[in-house]
C-alpha cells in the first residue's frame, strides 16, 4: 500500500466501506454504485499516489425481496459496527454508498465510539432534507428518513442502531444545499431547530460562506465532525449519475477546494458519499466526480484529476 505525502506531511491510508445497498430507494440501482466506483478507481492506478483499502459490506443483507426497512436496518447495523470500530482506533474512512439511508448505520457507529467523550456533529450536503419519519413520508423510500432517524425519530429498527439514543443533537448538525422538499420536513426542522441552508440561500450567499456556516455549527462544542455528501448535491450537469436529481444544485468548480479543507481537517472523523447511479451516468461524469472527492480524502492534488 502506498502513502501520500503532502506538503511534507504523510497522509494515513484511508479505508473505504463499500454499502451496497439500495432497498432504501425508489430506484435501487444505487446498490451497484460502489462496485462501479472501485471499478473505475482501480482502473485510474497508475496516476495515483495513495490507495484505498476496501471494507465490503456482506451478500445478503440487502437481498432482493427484503423488505425496504428490514434491509436498511439489517446493513445499518453491519455498518455502525464498522465505523464503529474504525472511529475508536482513529482510522480514516469513506463510506460510498448506495442509498442515503445507509448514513443512519454510518453515524450511528460514529457517534457510539465518540460517546464517551464527546458529541458528534455533521455536515449534511443534499438536495434533500430526507426528515421524514414513516408517518409523514409521501414515497415511503427510507433513503428519506435518515436526518429524523439520527436525531432520534422514527422506526424503532432505526434509531436503535445508535443505542437506542439519537446519534446527533440537533444542535450539531446543518444541512446545505436542500431544494427538494415537503412541508413536514419544513415543520420538523422548525421544531427542532435544524439548521438548514437551502440552495436559494447558498446560491445568495456563495458556497464557501455557507459551508463555513455549516463546519462551524458541526464544530461548536463537539469531538469531531462528519460529512455526509449525497451526490445529487450537485447540479445534474456535473453529477448525472444520481436516481433523484433536483436542477440548479452546487456547481462543482465552487466546491472543490472547500471539500479539501474541511475533510482533511483533523476534527473529521469520517466521510460518506452516497447515491451513485451508475446506469444514469453520462460520459463517466459523476464517477470522475467522485474520484476527484475521494482523491482528495486519500491526499492526492486535485490537479492530478481534473483533464
Amino acid at each position: 500500500m502506498r502513502t501520500a505525502v503532502i506538503a511534507g506531511k504523510q497522509m494515513r491510508p484511508v479505508v473505504a466501506i463499500a454499502a451496497s445497498c439500495g432497498a432504501g430507494a425508489l430506484d435501487p440501482g444505487c446498490k451497484d454504485g460502489p462496485a462501479a466506483f472501485q471499478r473505475y478507481w482501480d482502473r485510474l492506478a497508475h496516476s495515483r499516489q495513495a490507495d484505498l483499502v476496501w471494507e465490503q459490506m456482506p451478500e445478503g443483507l440487502c437481498a432482493d425481496g427484503t423488505a425496504p426497512l428490514n434491509a436498511v436496518a439489517r446493513s445499518g447495523r453491519w455498518l455502525a459496527g464498522a465505523t464503529r470500530r474504525l472511529a475508536e482506533s482513529d482510522s480514516r474512512f469513506v463510506v460510498i454508498g448506495g442509498d442515503h439511508s445507509c448514513a443512519i448505520g454510518t453515524w450511528s457507529g460514529v457517534s457510539e465510539a465518540m460517546r464517551s467523550f464527546g458529541s458528534l456533529g455533521l455536515i449534511w450536503i443534499d438536495a434533500h432534507m430526507d426528515m421524514h419519519v414513516p408517518a409523514t413520508t409521501h414515497s415511503g423510500a427510507v433513503n428519506g428518513m435518515p436526518v429524523a432517524a439520527l436525531l432520534g425519530h422514527g422506526a424503532p429498527e432505526l434509531i436503535g442502531l445508535a443505542g437506542g439514543r439519537r446519534a446527533i443533537d440537533p444542535r450539531h448538525i446543518c444541512l446545505v444545499g436542500a431544494r427538494s422538499f415537503e412541508p413536514e420536513e419544513i415543520k420538523f426542522a422548525r421544531e427542532y431547530e435544524i439548521r438548514v441552508i437551502g440552495m436559494d440561500e447558498v446560491s445568495r450567499r456563495g458556497v464557501d460562506d455557507a459551508l463555513a456556516e455549516a463546519r462551524a455549527i458541526a464544530s461548536r462544542g463537539i469531538a469531531g465532525y462528519g460529512v455526509s455528501l449525497d451526490l445529487d448535491a450537485f447540479d445534474p450537469a456535473d453529477a448525472p449519475g444520481v436516481g433523484t436529481p433536483a436542477p440548479s444544485g452546487i456547481r462543482t468548480n465552487d466546491f472543490l477546494d472547500l471539500w479539501l479543507d474541511m475533510t482533511r481537517s483533523p476534527a473529521c472523523r469520517g466521510i460518506e458519499i452516497v447515491e451513485y447511479n451508475p446506469s444514469r451516468d453520462q460520459e463517466d461524469r459523476t464517477t470522475r466526480l467522485m474520484s476527484i472527492l475521494v482523491a482528495a480524502i486519500v491526499g492526492e492534488e486535485r490537479r492530478q484529476w481534473v483533464s
